[in-house]
């Protein structure tokens, strides 16, 4: 009677083993999704409800530096646009991670008597009004500067020359500065088209998650160059291989990495379309997922088509494009396992030849911009579908052509 008791015994054992076990995996479980939610909230407290955006632009007859104006995150609404500086054609604009200075490209061909070069200029952030004080510049030693990007420490900047073709790195200095240039590279090498591409057009600068590596995209070359990055030095070295070559005749123009780290896409600005990479982010090592278009399926690219931004949305599930000519952006939702781009959809902006676009913090608008038509319109980012909304929302910034924001700082 006793062997035959042990196993009945037994089996009840490790029933109620198995059960107290799945009773931890369910609580653990519903601990974990309960800790995700209290995640989800505070990052969602965590937003700024208020943002000072400032805008680059081409400067002319209507146009004298760098605009601001304050951005509600909740309403998509923005109040007053002022000059916040003036100064000479900085079209693009990067904001250091300390929050008090902005660093702008004066896309010129010459700077103060210096021939093939443009500007590189810092400014220091009046806390409470926005408005932007000149710290100093530097010459880019290559004209046309197009592109700049802060490493994550805030002791270099590095930038593009487009006319130039070669990327510069410059120390910042603890006061917010520019020092001395940490390094060089000319590119060398064209494409395809001629004369367009018969030389090197590098049209952008960026850093992966890491720091470790910076790209380049080379219109001219059609190719995304790839260096290491050395951040304690602001040292670029090429890497090996130097990087991939897209489609000849593409016209590599900007460059987005994923959050998580293992993706990158290029828009190239001649042929309208996207490629993704898959990144290894040890080895600074790309391999192409695919190329699609920027245009709705069946449309044609027209001769005065072309495209300008790419950026990958703020939880990184939808990619967005900008086409001038067709006037709108491109919505696609990545696969956040492969890479792969599925298209969303085109979207107007609004207005004439969209640049550089900004993406506020919540997540929940983008801001169009309209070079040619002086515009910048606010569109609804519908945050599971990709889908983009007029909102109705309309502000008017001449020649508009980069769009960086910040929280406003709350007052002591």
């Amino acid at each position: 009677m006793m062997t035959i008791l042990r196993k009945p015994i037994s089996c009840v054992a490790v029933m109620l083993s198995l059960a107290a076990v799945l009773a931890t995996t369910v609580t653990i479980e519903a601990a974990d999704g309960a800790d995700k939610k209290k995640a989800r909230k505070k990052a969602r407290k965590k937003v700024p409800r208020n943002v000072r955006v400032y805008v680059g632009t081409y400067t002319g007859e209507k146009s004298k530096g760098i605009y601001q104006f304050e951005f509600n995150t909740k309403t998509g609404k923005a109040g007053k646009v002022s000059l916040a500086a003036e100064t000479t054609s900085p079209s693009f604009l990067a904001i250091h991670p300390g929050g008090k200075h902005v660093f702008a490209v004066n896309e010129t061909a010459e700077w103060e008597g210096l021939e093939n070069s443009g500007g590189l200029s810092s400014f220091e952030i009046d806390a409470k009004t926005g408005q932007l004080s000149l710290m100093n510049q530097q010459p880019t030693r290559g004209a046309h500067p197009c592109h700049l990007v802060i490493d994550k420490s805030g002791k270099t900047v590095l930038v593009a020359n487009y006319t130039g073709g070669s990327v510069i790195g410059y120390s910042i200095l603890d006061d917010g500065c520019l020092g001395e240039a940490t390094s060089f590279v000319q590119h060398k090498g064209s494409g395809l088209i001629k004369p367009r591409q018969a030389s090197p057009h590098a049209h952008s600068i960026n850093l992966d998650v890491s720091g470790r590596f910076a790209v380049a995209a080379d219109l001219g070359m059609d190719q995304v160059l790839v260096y290491k990055f050395d951040a304690a030095k602001g040292l670029l070295e090429a890497n090996k291989p130097a990087g991939p070559k897209v489609a000849a005749g593409a016209g590599p123009r900007h460059f987005s990495f994923h959050p998580n780290g293992k993706f990158g896409y290029v828009i190239n600005e001649i042929d309208l379309t996207v490629t993704a990479f898959s990144w290894n982010g040890k080895a600074g090592t790309f391999k192409e997922i695919q190329t699609i278009s920027t245009l709705p399926p069946g449309v044609k690219r027209g001769e005065q088509m072309s495209t300008a931004e790419v950026r990958v949305g703020m939880r990184g599930r939808f990619l967005f494009g900008s086409n001038r000519g067709h006037n709108t952006i491109v919505s696609y939702k990545i696969d956040r396992k492969t890479g792969k781009l599925t298209y969303v959809g085109n979207y107007d902006t609004g207005g004439k030849t969209p640049r550089n676009f900004g993406l506020d913090p919540s997540g929940r608008f983008l801001l169009a911009e309209n070079q040619g038509s002086g515009t910048i319109h606010v569109l609804k980012i519908n945050r599971k579908t990709g889908e983009l909304d007029e909102t109705g929302s309309v502000i008017n910034v001449p020649s508009p052509v980069c769009v960086r924001m910040m929280a406003i700082a709350k007052a002591k």
